[in-house]
């Protein structure tokens, strides 16, 4: 009788551990949820109108920086006023070119030579074609006095006695651009000894 009671004791306890954790298993069942939502990949169509983002241009106050910048480096190199310096695009020419080496026959920034250069600005600057030698420029050119010499117009030299034998561009105040044998591409002065002896003339295109 004893041991019935026992067994009996136990599966009512085992059986009472049961409806506890089956009860518990269904509240936490019925407890709510979190939905994570689900990300759908976009359509063709919307692929198809989603626009590329545009590069923003360059603002209107860097480009005058730097165009300032430009006009205060030449007209302190020229000795004049920065408002002398109105064309940007000879001078922003100029200055990628500062530098170059001299290279006979050259045409290129990896070496050019006097005509070649002149050739280059004209060509670029002033959308005009010149000859490729420095006499056959001279002979399309009237001659100018070394007073009445303008911004681009050209300079020519007898250097050593050999006519028309070196060139260059004029800029203003006195000074010239040129690929110079010795220094390559190089702003220069008319009243320098060097250049004064050997000066010929001024030359503008017909």
């Amino acid at each position: 009788m004893n041991t019935f009671s026992t067994k009996r004791s136990h599966w009512f306890s085992s059986l009472a551990k049961a409806l506890v954790l089956i009860f518990l298993l269904g509240v936490a069942a019925c407890g709510p949820s979190k939905k994570t939502a689900s990300k759908r990949p976009a359509s063709k169509t919307q692929t198809a109108h989603r626009k590329p983002a545009r590069k923003a241009p360059a603002s209107k106050k860097s480009t005058g920086s730097a165009s300032t910048a430009l006009k205060k480096k030449y007209a302190g190199q020229l000795g004049v006023t920065t408002n002398a310096i109105s064309n940007v695009k000879l001078y922003t020419f100029v200055d990628q070119w500062m530098g170059v080496k001299y290279r006979y026959g050259g045409m290129s920034r990896s070496g050019v030579d006097c005509s070649g250069f002149s050739n280059l600005l004209y060509k670029e600057v002033y959308h005009k074609q010149l000859k490729r030698t420095t006499r056959d420029i001279a002979s399309t050119c009237k001659s100018v006095g070394k007073s009445n010499l303008r911004e681009g117009d050209l300079v020519f030299f007898h250097i050593s006695g050999k006519k028309n034998s070196h060139m260059g561009v004029y800029l203003q105040n006195g000074k010239f651009v040129h690929a110079s044998s010795s220094r390559g591409v190089v702003i220069s002065d008319l009243n320098n000894p060097y250049y004064k002896k050997y000066f010929a003339n001024g030359g503008r295109l017909r």
